[in-house]
């Protein structure tokens, strides 16, 4: 009997150490997680101007100094545990991303009040189900949506920092709430979601 097998088909990440399991496990997977979200949405923030590998290598290191990206334990951040931040090596050391983290902790507790969860307030935005794009190269991927445009917006309105518009986006395809896999991507159909 033959060894053979074939090599799923992914539309980035192949082979590499950090960005193929990613590709595989997490990326375009919707969650509904407040936790992760939250965890998503200082990622996405700390990407700024940055590439994602560097963000995912420095991701374990995050997640020790920021409370397992416990959004109740963060919007408590005071000064001193700023400083901390600023003084950890592991991390992504720029301060008004620093602090936007602390920020958006705050605003994302109380959209939770308000909404019952953030997964519901975020979701809204897509109509609660996944959108399944159709895409067939990477260069046809858009960057922002007019569904990011108007997350950006509320999301500013209620006091976050670094969520524009392409931030917003890079956080809908992270999550799930689109699935921007490439069709002939083997997570393509394992992701679903309804066409867009």
């Amino acid at each position: 009997m033959s060894d053979y097998h074939t090599t799923p088909t992914r539309c980035w990440g192949e082979g590499h150490p950090l960005l193929q399991p990613y590709h595989d496990t997490e990326w375009g997977v919707p969650l509904r997680d407040d936790r992760k979200l939250f965890e998503f949405l200082i990622l996405e923030g700390m990407q700024a101007g940055l590439s994602w590998l560097t963000v995912l290598k420095k991701r374990e290191a995050l997640r020790r100094a920021f409370n397992g990206f416990d959004p109740r334990r963060v919007a408590r951040y005071t000064r001193r545990d700023l400083a901390r931040l600023l003084r950890d090596p592991g991390i992504i050391r720029n301060r008004q991303k620093l602090e936007a983290a602390v920020t958006n902790a705050r605003a994302f507790v109380t959209v939770q009040r308000e909404f019952g969860g953030f997964h519901r307030f975020l979701w809204s935005f897509v109509g609660h189900r996944p959108i399944r794009n159709a895409w067939r190269s990477i260069r046809e991927l858009p960057t922002t949506t007019p569904s990011s445009d108007a997350m950006s917006r509320e999301l500013k309105a209620r006091g976050f920092r670094f969520v524009g518009s392409t931030i917003c986006y890079a956080h809908m395809q992270a999550t799930g709430m689109v699935n921007d896999h490439l069709v002939h991507c083997f997570r393509y159909r394992q992701v679903g979601g309804r066409d867009g």
